[in-house]
Formats: structure tokens, sequence, C-alpha cells
């Protein structure tokens, strides 16, 4: 009966140690799947734990809690994107908006692909950021943009289709109204 009862336990803590081993190898796998993208040393740190005897793999898992990479790889990206937000608050005005290379705060172009990077302040003449209101160095009022002043480009080609769409009169014309003859149209 002793000797049954001896059997019974061996065999339940070899199931036991069987179990704990392979759920520590599972462990690693996992673990070192979300801390690494390279496959070499992810096969190399569940053969660490693998080489021990199952249910002395301890030395092997405690070389591996040594040796793994301190941060995931989804801590690691969110660290970097913190880190990226910071450097693009403290270093905004540091790099050109069109071609994103570094330049100089005191830069009025780009000196890579000739950007205006600033204005200029119409009373002192320094330079000032495209998002101040006023000029802190002489506090002058931003000019609003001058309406009179003929817009180029693409601007340009819309307002002269408003402008040719005006009447003799300076009037806009209308489209006809929905069952307007097309001869009233023309008595207007």
């Amino acid at each position: 009966m002793e000797a049954q009862l001896a059997i019974l336990a061996a065999v339940i803590g070899g199931v036991w140690a069987m179990l704990l081993w392979i759920s520590i190898v599972v462990w690693v796998y996992r673990d070192i799947r979300d801390r690494s993208r390279d496959s070499s040393l992810q096969v190399l740190s569940v053969f660490v734990v693998l080489m021990f005897f199952p249910g002395f793999n301890i030395p092997g898992l405690a070389l591996y809690l040594m040796l793994r990479p301190r941060d995931t790889l989804e801590e690691a990206y969110a660290s970097s994107l913190e880190e990226e937000a910071l450097l693009r608050e403290l270093g905004d005005e540091g790099a050109c908006p069109s071609c994103r290379r570094l330049t100089a705060k005191e830069y009025h172009f780009c000196p890579s692909c000739q950007t205006q990077l600033k204005d200029q302040c119409v009373k002192c003449e320094r330079l000032l950021s495209f998002s101040w209101v006023a000029c802190p160095y002489c506090n002058t009022a931003r000019p609003s943009p001058d309406p009179s002043a003929k817009p180029s480009g693409a601007e340009g080609s819309h307002a002269e289709e408003a402008l040719s769409s005006l009447g003799e009169e300076g009037e806009a014309q209308t489209p006809p109204e929905a069952g307007e003859p097309e001869a009233a149209r023309f008595q207007h």
C-alpha cells in the first residue's frame, strides 16, 4: 500500500513538474515575443529555459529575467511617441514645415526649399512666427490681409470667375427660377 502511494505521489509530482516546466516555457515565449521582434533572440530565450530538466528550470528562468529587454515593444513605442511629442513641442520652430529639415530659429526662409518660415514686423522689422497675433517686441498688431490686393494663382482664378459672373450693371446674374420662361429671364 505504501509503495502504491509513493508511486502515485511520484507520478503526481512528475506531472506537476512537467506542467510547471511547460507553463514557464510558454510564458517565456509569450513574454519575449512582446519584447523583441528578433527571432534569434526569441529562440535563444526559449532555449535557455528549455535546456534545464523539467522542474529545475528556475535557473534558466532567472537567467532569462536578468537578460530580457526591459520594456515591451508597446511600452517602447509609447515612450518614443511621448519623446517625439516633447521634442516637437520644444523645437517646433526649428524645422521647415515643407521639407522637415532643421533650420535655425532666426531664419526668414528655409535654405533648402525656400519656404517662408516667418513674417517680418512692419514697424520694428523683426521676424515673427505665423502663430503670433502681435509683435512681442514692439506690440504692433499684425496687419490683416489687404482685400484690394489681387490674389495670385488658384485664388486669383476663383476671384476672376466671381467677377465674370457679374452682369453689366454689377449685379450678379441669377439662375432662372423653376417655371420661369427663358424670355422672362432676359427682361430683368
